[in-house]
């Protein structure tokens, strides 16, 4: 199966990385937002990331522009009857993701391909609200997506050996590596990563350092691009704390549990970049 033409739900910081993503490999894209405004919001990313690449000579102004206008915009998910795969990218909500994939399930062609860009929920419940639970498949990206070489491919319960031979492909497609993982809350990377990163901020916590050297210390001592503190920031706090939420609830293991300075901030609003203030101020 090719994936000629390929819709993103969602077209927030994720959503556009995704839609760019393919619309860079030659795909044709539709790209939809709930409303005007953030439909606009999206087309904004897009601009800026494909200028970014622009001027640090990553990207030529001619094959931007292309990409740019392989991408058609919509607030309608009915504009997704064509597509061959329909990715979602939306909040990490499971009542709205099955909301979603039970309205795809009607609109799209029967061939089509269902993913979720979920970082932590189950693809087999969202799988659920379909009549094709074969054909839904988790593509998880990484942020930023145009830059990150990595998808993690998970299997729910009843995706299909040809749904999974049909998303390899994405690897040659997209210029990326993929790893594969069963249904398991948080698949491989975030099983491994949140309780790192919340490690990080019992440690500040319990005033062990501050949060300067604690970042330093992860990023010298161990060779990470960037500290936890400055990960969770650049992540959002309040998608850290709905990750551990979820996978806590899953696995009732203390490693899991969101540290209450986590809450705390996230009630306050201080989201990290998104916001303009998290541990650091942006």
């Amino acid at each position: 199966m090719t994936f000629q033409t390929v819709g993103v739900v969602g077209i927030g910081q994720m959503g556009s990385g995704i839609a760019e993503a393919f619309a860079r490999a030659g795909c044709q894209v539709v790209a939809r937002e709930i409303n005007d405004d953030l439909l606009e919001r999206g087309k904004a990313y897009l601009q800026r990331s494909f200028a970014r690449g622009v001027e640090r000579g990553k990207l030529p102004q001619a094959e931007a522009d292309a990409a740019l206008g392989r991408i058609s915009f919509t607030t309608q998910l009915t504009d997704f009857a064509h597509c061959d795969l329909v990715i979602e990218a939306a909040t990490e909500n499971m009542a709205l993701k099955k909301t979603l994939f039970t309205e795809l399930d009607v609109i799209c062609k029967p061939e089509a391909l269902l993913a979720s860009n979920t970082s932590s929920l189950s693809i087999t419940e969202i799988a659920s609200a379909t009549q094709r639970p074969d054909r839904v498949v988790g593509l998880h990206f990484f942020n930023p997506v145009p830059v990150m070489p990595l998808i993690e491919i998970v299997r729910g319960l009843l995706t299909s050996d040809e749904t999974l031979d049909a998303v390899r492909a994405l690897g040659q497609v997209l210029n990326k590596q993929l790893v594969f993982a069963k249904d398991n809350p948080g698949f491989i990377v975030n099983l491994l990563l949140v309780p790192y990163l919340f490690d990080a901020i019992r440690a500040l916590e319990n005033g062990v350092a501050t949060k300067e050297d604690i970042d330093t210390g992860i990023k010298l001592g161990l060779n990470h691009p960037m500290g936890p503190l400055t990960l969770l920031d650049f992540v959002g706090l309040d998608t850290c704390l709905f990750i551990g939420d979820a996978m806590y609830g899953e696995f009732k293991d203390a490693r899991y549990a969101a540290p209450p300075l986590l809450r705390r901030m996230v009630t306050a609003g201080l989201l990290g970049r998104k916001s303009g203030r998290g541990f650091y101020t942006y």
